[in-house]
Formats: structure tokens, sequence, C-alpha cells
């Protein structure tokens, strides 16, 4: 990691986005106090983690990618089992199994086992259990991933009301439309790096303009009309043979790519999007 500088506040959502390798575990882990850093500071919950990591992870909740759930017990007895991990007495693990029961909308499903629940019910299940010990800071890896559109819908839900009762929370994610539904503030890295830094539409205006000019080009022929046009539009990159072109002015960008004389059959001007800015920002970045 090197130089990554960036401050979280009570009840804001930070979305760290970058490709697999860009260091977004591993900021995550050493907010945890799971992983040491070599140099730099590090204040977590007003503490040093390499410090203070057990007095902060009791006030931290974390939610890891993969399932942690334990399939043989049942759906309150796996928020009660990790209640007694923070502390908490039978009486008081019951109440707080109660209450994240509630909150989730899984108060009729307490006895059954966790194997028999949907994708979705199971990552609420999760969420619920990152909380029995009431954090400040709950830090999420891929909250949604894997779900459909209505469990996905349903897990921005819990994690709206959670920043609406003043929780902190640091989630990484591969789905730009995740990132722009949740997140107030955004950090992209790359290699170990912070690259951009902002709201969602901060970094939308910044690196992918008020509009999208896609173009599908011929078979083979996105390549070649990239290095044609790339002088003009430092911020185009392709997805197979779709030339995507941010731009303020579509009709002198079009006009552009028709001196170039690119060979494409169709064109779709759109609103930029959060994805927009991320493609043209790691595009830049490899092109380094």
């Amino acid at each position: 990691m090197r130089n990554v500088d960036f401050r979280m506040f009570a009840g804001e959502i930070v979305g760290l986005l970058g490709h697999n390798g860009a260091g977004k575990s591993t900021t995550v882990r050493m907010f945890a106090g799971m992983s040491r850093r070599d140099s730099g500071y590090l204040h977590v919950l007003g503490s040093d983690p390499d410090v203070a990591g057990p007095s902060i992870r009791a006030r931290t909740g974390y939610l890891a990618q993969r399932s942690v759930l334990d399939a043989e017990l049942t759906v309150r007895d796996n928020l009660e089992v990790h209640g007694g991990y923070f502390g908490l007495r039978r009486t008081a693990a019951r109440k707080r199994a109660d209450e994240l029961l509630e909150f989730a909308g899984l108060s009729d499903r307490a006895r059954a086992r966790v194997g028999s629940l949907s994708g979705g019910m199971a990552r609420k299940l999760a969420i619920s259990r990152a909380l029995v010990n009431d954090p400040d800071l709950l830090l999420l890896d891929e909250p949604a991933s894997g779900l459909d559109p209505q469990a996905r819908q349903a897990v921005w839900t819990l994690l709206g009301q959670l920043r609406r009762r003043g929780v902190a929370q640091l989630l990484t994610t591969h789905h730009m439309e995740e990132a722009h539904a949740l997140c107030d503030r955004i950090v992209v890295l790359a290699d170990g790096r912070v690259i951009a830094e902002g709201t969602p539409q901060e970094l939308i205006d910044r690196h992918a303009g008020r509009s999208m000019l896609e173009l599908r080009c011929r078979t083979g022929g996105g390549v070649r009309a990239a290095d044609r046009l790339i002088g003009h539009f430092p911020g185009l990159h392709t997805v197979g043979d779709h030339l995507l072109i941010p731009t303020d002015d579509t009709d002198a960008a079009l006009a552009t790519v028709r001196r170039a004389a690119v060979d494409f059959e169709a064109v779709v001007v759109r609103s930029a999007r959060l994805e927009d800015a991320y493609l043209a920002l790691t595009v830049k970045e490899s092109a380094r």
C-alpha cells in the first residue's frame, strides 16, 4: 500500500473500488486490525489498530464476502452464539438477537436452520451477526455479491437504515450500481494507492463527462478505432467491439469520429454512469 489517505465519519458509507489486487481487502484488514502496516499512520475509532486492536474490534462489525454462518445452527442460535464472543450474557444475547431478527425481517425464521434460508435471507442474517456488538464501524466485503435484484435491494435497505443510525460503513464492491446507490463517497484504488476520491457524481463529472457516446464498431474494429481516436478523447475506452467516449458535446464528438473515418454500425447517446468514470480512470492508470 502506498499513500492511501482518506477519512471516514459517523453515518457515512465509503466505497472502495478497484480491480482484484488493487488493495481493497488489505485496506479493510488494516482497519479491522487483522493486518499490520509497514509504515504510515492509521487511526480507527480514535486509536491505532496495531496498539489497540482488541478494543477496536469490540466496536467493529465485519462482514466477509464468503458466508461464515454455521449452517447446522438455527438463525437465532447463530446470533446468540456470536454474541457470546463479545461477552454478552445469555439474557443480553437473547435480547440482542430479538432486536436484530426484527431489524432484518427474520423474526419468523428464528428457528429455521441456516441451510434452509435463501441467499438473500442468509446475507441479511450475516449482516445481523456483524451487528451483534452494536458496532460504530461496519466493514463490508462485497455485501450483496451473488444476490438476485430483489435480495440485493433488501440488503441495501438494511445498510441505509444503519447509515441513518450513525454507523460508519466501509465497503468493497465490484458493482458500480451498488456503489452509486449506497456510497456517500468513493475511493478508487489501483496498485495499492488512491487514484481518485469523491462522491459518485463528482467522479462521473470529473472523469466521464456529462454524456457517453457509445459506438458499436464492426467486428474487430474497436481496437483500430480506439487507436485513431485516443488523441482526441483521452478518456476513451473499449468493451469488446464497443467504443465508449466520454464527452460534454456529443455532436462535436460524433463529428470527430466521422472525420477519423471510423467504421461503426450503431450509435447510442446516454448519460454517463459511475462505471464509465471507473473504466476511464483504470484505463488511464493501466496505460502508465
